[in-house]
């Protein structure tokens, strides 16, 4: 241990800023990232008498069939065709409802479209394929949605009161799409995890690339992002960069450049301030996508410099999925991790600009 202290002296003076050989001691549940798929486009609709989703009838799945050809027509990557899938289940439990509610009335059909005009008439928002056809042509007229995380991209149409009414119905949205194609895609490892790349697994660019420890603290182990190799900060600004559409050289943010202020990000210990000194939102709430920020010593992060995550999925009954580097006891601390933690015990969430709709 004291050899890595003094390791990370003197990468302190070669590079200022930097975040080193970190250990995390968290007693948490560990969960292995899935394997890679490939193939994001439109997803084919496989649909027969045999297809059969526990929990769903065979007319829930007709009208899911139904919104997933719509978006195939309209060239609707499987990830818009996911959110489509989701924001049905969310109006309407995928059922084609003749009546509304309390905030609306007039809504009507699987998306509870309103008679305002915008959705077509009664047999249009009562059809399937039509209302589909109409949610998805609002979606992709959205700047940036794919960027949003589903819940919000789902909102910036639908325009409920709670931006996040959503988010509980996306897995079972993947758990239909992916039925429904026949099983031939994966969100993980792949092009249509959202926002970004987020819960994509372990495609951290430089994940066979020598550690400080391995070469020295110096240029040998930086990354093209001012920050050492597999290390958590280097990881969590790759996913920021990745997220943001930024996922070649050169790199929108930089370890020197990411604070207004001239300020490097630096080790985990700074990440929050360098949040605020950006002006990008901060919370407690986990939102997929988002950095997880540990003050130092929170929830076994290290002492002196913290630990920053990932959020890879967010689950219902308080905890969420965070991803990462540099989170596990040598000799497996500098690869890439999963564990399952309890909302409360991370000092914050750093949102990105795409998340900062709030409950």
């Amino acid at each position: 241990m004291s050899q890595r202290k003094s390791l990370a002296l003197v990468a302190l003076i070669v590079i200022p800023g930097l975040f080193f050989g970190l250990v995390l001691s968290f007693i948490l549940l560990l969960n292995p990232a899935r394997p890679a798929a490939a193939d994001c486009g439109p997803a084919a609709v496989s649909l027969d008498r045999n297809t059969k989703v526990e929990g769903y009838s065979a007319e829930q799945l007709k009208n899911a069939a139904a919104v997933m050809g719509a978006g195939k027509a309209l060239n609707l990557s499987v990830k818009g065709q996911t959110i489509s899938v989701m924001v049905a289940l969310g109006e309407s439990g995928l059922r084609v409802l003749d009546y509304g509610d309390g905030p609306g009335p007039d809504s009507r059909g699987l998306f509870q479209q309103r008679d305002n005009g915008a959705w077509g008439s009664y047999a249009d928002r009562m059809d399937p394929t039509i209302s589909a056809t109409n949610f998805i042509k609002a979606l992709q007229a959205v700047p940036g949605w794919e960027l949003l995380e589903p819940t919000i991209a789902g909102n910036k149409v639908q325009r409920n009161a709670d931006p996040y009414h959503y988010q509980k119905y996306w897995p079972e949205a993947v758990k239909i799409v992916q039925e429904l194609s026949g099983g031939d895609f994966s969100l993980e490892g792949s092009d249509c995890a959202l926002p970004g790349k987020s819960g994509a697994g372990d495609d951290y660019p430089w994940k066979n690339s020598p550690t400080w420890l391995q070469v020295g603290a110096g240029s040998a182990a930086a990354s093209p992002l001012g920050m050492f190799y597999r290390e958590c900060v280097d990881f969590a600004l790759w996913r920021v960069n990745q997220q943001m559409g930024s996922t070649t050289a050169p790199f929108k943010f930089l370890n020197g450049t990411f604070r207004p202020d001239g300020q490097k990000l630096g080790s985990a210990l700074t990440w929050k301030a360098g949040w605020d000194a950006k002006g990008w939102a901060t919370g407690n709430t986990p939102r997929v996508g988002a950095v997880v920020w540990y003050a130092p010593g929170a929830g076994g992060a290290d002492p002196t410099y913290g630990h920053v995550a990932v959020v890879k999925e967010v689950k219902d009954n308080g905890t969420y999925v965070e991803e990462g580097y540099n989170g596990n006891p040598p000799p497996d601390d500098h690869n890439y991790y999963t564990r399952t933690v309890s909302n409360t015990v991370p000092s914050a969430f750093l949102y990105l600009p795409t998340q900062e709709e709030k409950k």
